[in-house]
């Protein structure tokens, strides 16, 4: 299905592809001929451009491409200086052969081109191959020997040429067998191996990874190996994968997080973004996307179908970690349902502000480097399909709030939306502090927040507080650790009284509420009770803090 859908979408105007058998290469080095294989100059012409992030490594052409493994086999006219020039990865004699068997290859590759295509051009690069190219030029101390190096003559690329591209064509479609293809469902020539690769995905080799590879017999079934496990023909695989590489290099069409990357498009154009919202989403852009799908989604978003898809690398192989197939206007509508369930106050009593995925991604993780591979599917499951978080989520920032001690604004978020996930009437009242909520969990994060308040009013210059010491046990078992925290808060209170009799009476009458509501302590609290007692907490320290900037206005004024 996904290759499916990748084929449709190289159907559209916006996404042109490269000739059959090329690939969009970053070809950094030029060598300048003559119509006899000369070289007008003996440097090289320098592509790269460092100010522009898609010239780094060279001017992107469609080139000849192919899938390469360890064994020799040489690119058309565009090749890295161990083919076109024979230089030697290293000292060692290994691969000075290896340089020799390389360069020859290619000398030999362009020979016969030239000859079956009667090409002037093509004849030029063979002449000067003929010759030591290495004595021909001269090359400097910051020349890269791995970029991608190609021909000029007379002021034309031989590889452009019609002639070059069929010679190409025929030369890497050796199809061995004849079988239906599965995207198309044609029965056509079918490759061992797939021409193209896919680049730019987290955790891949950096010459690109394999949609669809076995290389071993645990992966082969009914006689088939390597890509003919899953056999697709030549159009269906370049379309496919020239379509994602196209996605893979577009900010607009994906979002990199972690170990996997997001990509997404429509079966029909549309200026709204997914990634943006997703990213970073801004006040005006939720506001807007809340307020059009609040009255149903519109006939021309349910006709356009919304594709979406998480990736990852391993190695040379690609990971596909989730697949979502829906219209736009249903991904909107979950989006927008997304973003209303993870509204939570601010840490200071600010009015709710939306987080994007990265953002609640890093409420599981202490560097973003360490998120785990189904963090970021589950994500944007949840966010565009409509489905509830994982417990896994929730555990994970839970996690992180007993490490570090405190409760911040992307835990809140991604806690309550994982709650609203299992229980959706949560969805307004866990916005801001719940006065009527009397959930015993819940009125134990209030209680530890309120234990903390009259410690930091009564001792403004503690180093450790008590979250700082106690979170971890309090929100797992409340029972053990309350009774030692209310003694101790006397002290506290004894002084607030004497020395600030207002701040006492406030905090002493809002513990006496918490109290008068609690039987008892819970002896432990489950998963979905921590998360509750760390929204507690949050709220009212968040209301807290709102009522102290609140009273220090009105006492400026």
């Amino acid at each position: 299905m996904l290759l499916r859908q990748l084929v449709e979408l190289s159907e559209r105007p916006d996404f042109a592809l490269p000739p059959s058998g090329y690939a969009p290469t970053a070809i950094r080095y030029i060598i300048e001929l003559d119509a006899a294989g000369q070289p007008l100059k003996r440097t090289l012409t320098d592509t790269a451009d460092p100010s522009r992030p898609e010239a780094r490594r060279g001017r992107q052409l469609n080139a000849p491409a192919l899938r390469r493994t360890s064994a020799v086999a040489a690119v058309l006219l565009a090749d890295n200086a161990t083919y076109v020039l024979g230089w030697p990865k290293d000292s060692s004699a290994e691969a000075a052969q290896r340089a020799r068997e390389c360069q020859r290859a290619f000398r030999d590759l362009v020979a016969d081109c030239a000859h079956k295509t009667g090409l002037p051009s093509v004849a030029a690069v063979a002449r000067f191959l003929e010759r030591d190219p290495c004595a021909q030029l001269e090359l400097g101390e910051d020349f890269d020997p791995s970029a991608i190096i190609t021909f000029r003559v007379e002021g034309g690329l031989p590889f452009e040429q019609r002639a070059v591209r069929a010679y190409w064509l025929e030369r890497t479609t050796r199809a061995e067998e004849r079988l239906q293809c599965l995207v198309c469902g044609e029965v056509r020539p079918v490759l061992p191996r797939l021409p193209t690769a896919i680049k730019g995905l987290p955790g891949g080799q950096p010459s690109g990874t394999a949609l669809i590879s076995a290389n071993n017999s645990a992966f082969e079934s009914y006689g088939l190996q390597a890509s003919l496990i899953a056999p697709i023909c030549r159009d269906c695989a370049e379309r496919s994968h020239h379509v994602l590489n196209r996605l893979l290099r577009s900010e607009q069409y994906h979002l990199r997080i972690g170990p996997g990357v997001f990509v997404y498009w429509t079966r029909e154009e549309t200026p709204f973004s997914i990634v943006a919202l997703l990213d970073q989403p801004q006040p005006q852009d939720v506001e807007q996307l809340l307020r059009s799908v609040y009255g149903g989604p519109a006939a021309a978003l349910e006709a356009n179908r919304f594709y979406a898809t998480v990736l990852s690398g391993n190695g040379g192989r690609a990971q596909v970690r989730a697949w979502l197939d829906t219209t736009l206007g249903e991904a909107q509508a979950n989006l927008a349902r997304w973003f209303r369930r993870q509204a939570i106050v601010g840490p200071w009593g600010e009015e709710p502000r939306h987080l994007g995925v990265r953002a609640l991604a890093e409420a599981t993780v202490r560097d973003i480097r360490e998120l785990a591979p189904s963090a970021l599917p589950s994500l944007i499951m949840a966010a565009l399909g409509g489905q509830p978080l994982p417990p896994d989520l929730a555990q994970r920032a839970l996690l992180r709030t007993r490490a570090e001690g405190r409760v911040e604004h992307r835990h809140a978020a991604l806690l309550k939306l994982a709650r609203c996930g299992q229980y959706p009437e949560e969805e307004d009242t866990m916005v801001r502090l719940d006065l009527s909520n009397e959930q015993p969990a819940y009125l134990c994060g209030r209680l530890l927040a309120e234990l903390e308040q009259a410690q930091r009013t009564a001792l403004p210059g503690a180093k450790a507080g008590i979250v700082d010491r106690y979170y971890g046990t309090a929100c797992t078992a409340p029972a053990s650790i309350f009774g030692t925290l209310i003694q101790n808060a006397q002290a506290h209170l004894a002084k607030l009284e004497r020395d600030n009799p207002g701040a006492y009476y406030g905090i002493q009458s809002t513990l006496e509420d918490i109290l008068s509501r609690l039987p008892a302590f819970p002896l432990t609290l489950s998963l979905s009770e921590q998360s509750l007692f760390a929204l507690g907490y949050y709220h009212q320290r968040a209301y807290n803090r709102d009522q102290a900037l609140t009273h220090g206005k009105e006492k400026q004024a």
